[in-house]
Parts: C-alpha cells; sequence; structure tokens
C-alpha cells in the first residue's frame, strides 16, 4: 500500500497530533494485519481494544463521561485516515459512535452516568439493530415487538419477539441499539439498550458479504428477551426519531470512511503509475491515463469537502440533515467511481487479489447501500428542497 498524501486542514495543534497519532496506530497495527484477515475472513482480535486505549473509539463525545471532547470535523478525519488501512474497521467504529448517539442525546442523566462512561471507555464495542429482512429503508414498517411486561422479580419492562437484520458487529458487541415496535404507526417504535448476552437472544450465521469480511454482519433473533423497562431510550414512541437523529450522523461517517477508501485506491494507482512503464516511459506521464488519475483526485477531494462542510455545519449547531444526505451521496459515489478506475490503472493486475485496489472496489459498493440507499439520499435532498 502506498503512503497516504492527504495534507489536512485542521482547527487545532491537538487535531493535528490526533491525527498523527491515528497515523502511527492505523500503519502499525492495522495496515499489517488487513490482508490476512480480509482474505481469510477472520475477526480481528485485540484491534477495537488498541483503539479504544487509544481514545479513538468515543472522539466526537463529551469528556464528562469519558469522550474525546472533538468536533465533528476532526473525528471524521480520523475515521477517514483509519479507514483508508482497513475499510471493515473503519465501518464498525462509525457504527460504534452511531450507536452511542441515542443515550448521549436522549438518555436521562442517571442513564448517562450509568451506562455512557463505560460505552465511551474504550473497553466495549457498540452496534446498531434498526433493519428488519423486511424493512430497510422504510423504518416505519418494523414488525419486531416490545410488548410491556412484568421480569421474573416483578420489575417492569418489555417481552422483546422479532428478528432484526443486517447487524454490523452482530454477535460480537457488547451492546446493541435495538428500534422495536411499541405501538401503531411510525409513532408505535422505541428505543432500547440491549446488553450482549441477554437470554432470549441469538444470532445467525455471518452474512457471506462481497467485502469488509473480517467483521461479521449478522441477524438478530428476539425470542420473548425480557429488557427492564431502564433500558428504554427516551419516551415509548420516540424510537424512529431517535434513529433518524442518529442516521445524520451515521451518514457522514459512512461518507468520511468512502473518502477513505477512495483516497487508497488513488495512493495505490498513482504508486503504480510513478513505477510501471509503457513505451519508454512512466505510464503516468501519458496524457489519458495523467488525466484519468486527475479526475480521481478531483473527487476524492471533492468528496472530502462535502464531508468537511455538513460536519462543520454540524459542530455549529446548524441544520445538517440535507448536508448529510448530500455527502453521503457524493462521497459514497465517488468512491465507487475512484476504485473501478483504480482498478483500470493497474490493468489486470487491478483485477487479482495481489493489489488491494480490488478489495477497494468490493469495499466501496457497500458504501452506497448502508445508512440509507443513495436512492435514499437523493429521496432526503429532493424533500429538502421541496421545504
Amino acid at each position: 500500500m502506498a503512503p497516504l498524501s492527504v495534507d489536512r486542514l485542521l482547527p487545532t495543534q491537538e487535531a493535528h497530533d490526533l491525527i498523527d497519532l491515528t497515523r502511527e496506530i492505523a500503519d502499525k497495527v492495522l495496515a499489517p494485519i488487513v490482508d490476512e484477515h480480509e482474505k481469510a475472513e477472520t475477526y480481528p482480535e485485540g484491534v477495537f481494544a488498541t483503539l479504544g486505549e487509544a481514545g479513538l473509539l468515543s472522539l466526537p463525545y463529551p469528556e464528562e463521561f469519558g469522550g474525546g471532547g472533538q468536533p465533528y470535523e476532526v473525528y471524521l478525519q480520523v475515521l477517514e485516515e483509519i479507514a483508508a488501512r482497513w475499510a471493515a474497521v473503519g465501518v464498525a467504529v462509525s457504527v460504534h459512535s452511531l450507536a452511542c448517539h441515542p443515550l448521549n442525546a436522549f438518555g436521562t442523566d442517571d442513564q448517562k452516568q450509568r451506562w455512557l462512561p463505560e460505552m465511551l471507555g474504550g473497553s466495549l464495542i457498540g452496534a446498531y439493530s434498526l433493519s428488519e429482512p423486511q424493512a430497510g429503508s422504510d423504518a416505519a414498517a418494523l414488525a419486531c415487538k416490545a410488548v410491556p411486561s412484568s421480569g421474573a422479580d416483578g420489575e417492569d419492562g418489555y417481552l422483546v419477539t422479532g428478528t432484526k437484520a443486517w447487524i454490523t458487529h452482530g454477535g460480537r458487541a457488547d451492546f446493541y441499539n435495538l428500534f422495536a415496535r411499541t405501538g401503531e404507526g411510525s409513532r408505535g417504535i422505541s428505543c432500547f439498550l440491549v446488553p450482549d448476552g441477554l437470554d432470549g437472544l441469538t444470532f445467525g450465521k455471518p452474512e457471506e458479504k462481497m467485502g469488509l469480511h473480517a467483521i461479521p454482519t449478522t441477524a438478530a433473533y428476539y425470542d420473548g428477551a425480557f429488557i427492564p423497562a431502564e433500558r428504554r431510550i427516551g419516551d415509548e414512541g420516540q424510537g424512529l426519531q431517535i434513529a433518524f437523529s442518529a442516521l445524520d450522523s451515521g451518514r457522514l461517517g459512512i461518507a468520511a470512511v468512502a473518502v477513505g477508501i477512495a483516497q487508497a485506491a488513488l495512493d495505490d494507482a498513482v504508486a503504480y503509475a510513478n513505477e510501471r512503464t509503457a513505451f519508454g516511459r512512466k505510464i503516468i506521464d501519458h496524457q489519458g491515463l495523467g488525466f484519468l488519475l486527475a479526475d480521481m483526485a478531483a473527487a476524492v477531494d471533492s468528496a472530502r469537502a462535502t464531508y468537511l462542510d455538513a460536519a462543520r455545519r454540524r459542530d455549529a449547531g446548524m441544520s445538517y440533515s440535507r448536508q448529510a444526505s448530500t455527502a453521503k451521496l457524493v462521497a459514497t459515489d465517488a468512491a465507487m467511481k475512484v476504485t473501478t478506475d483504480a482498478v483500470q490503472v493497474l490493468g489486470g493486475y487491478g483485477y487479482t487479489r495481489d493489489f488491494r485496489v480490488e478489495r477497494y472496489m468490493r469495499e466501496a459498493k457497500i458504501t452506497q447501500i448502508f445508512e440509507g440507499t443513495n436512492q435514499i439520499q437523493r429521496l432526503v435532498i429532493s424533500r429538502g428542497l421541496m421545504g
């Protein structure tokens, strides 16, 4: 893998130091083992503990609860650096941040004091459980039910029955944000903070995916699992509001991951073009290929600028929902185009697993699908234009 060539404009010296730390860890811990784990489809034991110890799993959250207190502008660039070395790990870090959002934004003071420090402390990894087999983009169609009930000791709570799908880190995570139906219609969804090891909760076998092989994606099966009422986040029926507020931030995370993948593909393509010769000169000196690389660089730079604009709006307390969808759309489409072009630059070698660009291309595809497909992003953007 070629060294990354990003010259970042950051708001503080602390942010520069954080990027340097991230690069050091990513280059020493992630880059040397990514190929073997992705090819063997094996889980990277200890990787998230290392990231957690360095404080890289809780950057955008308040320091009072153990977070890094960093603006989203900085957090996303850290995430991009991680994803440029290992997209599956970058996605999992983004999902973990997404999974901490409901408690941080909608939890009571008591709930935050009780659970948030451990969730942000670096020793736990979280997952997000919104989609179902028949309800992906249409979250209002959720069927998994949470029925009010009493536990064995008379504790108030809910019995949950149903299936959730497409859970990143399913079966490996320490906690899950579950969205389940407690009433009718779109206002009948509630949010719960579910601990790992809950009685009545099991997971399916990992999905056989095109990419992101090292981190499992599974279904979850709730068979009368009892969740105490104290683990409901927000009011009953507030679930979709919570889910959608988190998804705006999650879409920015995926945009940053996509830019990381695209940057890695660009750098590998440039390095190859500077080494490979044809007709007596480096292939980068041939205008047709040089212009292709220029378009790739422009796409990466534009995508990064787009997600940073949305992040800065978020940091400033401005509305950023449409900008988040724009960033997710632009960045993931750019990643798909740039990685495809990187394969083209390497020619036949790019189509083999001896070079990483074919993996980047496979990984880029999923970024156009999860956290809302790019067709859904266009729907969000068009509705924003209609006011």
